[in-house]
């Protein structure tokens, strides 16, 4: 009978992971190191190397990857580059993103493509260059050729207010995962999304300097506060481990029992 701590361990195994250098990406990029992983960093510059240092203290590898989630060919070029480096992917975790906000008859063009290039077409690429590399990778023991976690939103069910972009990728994020999960579940890939509430990070400094709303979205929160991006340790190691291996294609969300659904 395996152990819990089997179940749960990443020891030997290396992750992909984009908008890894604040906020819920930083703090799950760490819990995979904790758990046993060496770490993959996909950032735009290396100015921010505090994550990077924060997983190598805890004995673990960490090398960081330029390259650009708003540019198409950048993100073609990442996986092979990563390959030829000699990496293997055992875990792919999609967590960067970003907002804009503007009343949806003003909502520009620009920041429409922007949003979908980085929040939805960015993680396509890499589910299916990681996705392919997975598949040519023989299964281990336990039949399992890797994990994709891709971050949803509560949005993925909702439509919010003034984020019509930012919406709408986040629901193809949700419906993404499910169509990877059917396609590649069988083959020894789980495909799943974590949905995160409202959390007190950059992302949603306007929503939280706006008072009324800010009293309004706390009324709605059982858990009696906003998160915090350690809130997500536990479910990333959980869907990136052996623990999961018979959960596939879930969007688990992480929100303190939000009321809105």
């Amino acid at each position: 009978m395996t152990s819990i701590q089997q179940l749960f361990s990443l020891e030997g195994q290396t992750a992909l992971v984009t908008g890894g250098t604040r906020g819920i990406g930083q703090s799950m990029a760490l819990a995979l190191a904790e758990a046993g992983a060496d770490v993959l960093l996909v950032q735009r510059d290396e100015s921010n190397t505090a994550t990077k240092e924060a997983i190598e203290k805890l004995g673990r590898k960490a090398q960081i990857y330029t390259a650009d989630l708003a540019s198409n060919e950048s993100m073609k070029a990442l996986v092979p580059k990563v390959l030829a480096d000699g990496h293997q992917i055992h875990i792919l975790l999609n967590c960067g993103g970003i907002q804009r906000r503007h009343p949806a008859h003003q909502f520009p063009d620009e920041d429409w493509n922007e949003v979908l290039q980085v929040n939805l077409n960015a993680v396509f690429t890499l589910c299916r260059d990681v996705g392919a590399h997975m598949l040519s990778r023989q299964p281990d023991q336990s039949g399992r050729r890797g994990s994709i976690i891709n971050i949803a939103s509560l949005l993925t069910f909702q439509g919010g207010i003034n984020v019509p972009a930012y919406a709408a990728s986040k629901g193809g994020v949700g419906q993404l995962t499910k169509a990877l999960s059917n396609q590649w579940g069988g083959q020894g890939i789980t495909v799943n999304a974590i949905a995160p509430g409202y959390i007190a990070t950059e992302m949603n400094t306007a929503l939280m300097q706006d008072e009324k709303r800010a009293a309004s979205i706390l009324e709605r929160i059982p858990a009696g506060r906003w998160g915090s991006p350690d809130d997500f340790k536990g479910g990333v190691v959980y869907l990136a481990s052996r623990a999961s291996q018979y959960v596939n294609g879930e969007v688990l969300t992480i929100d303190g029992g939000w009321m809105g659904r």
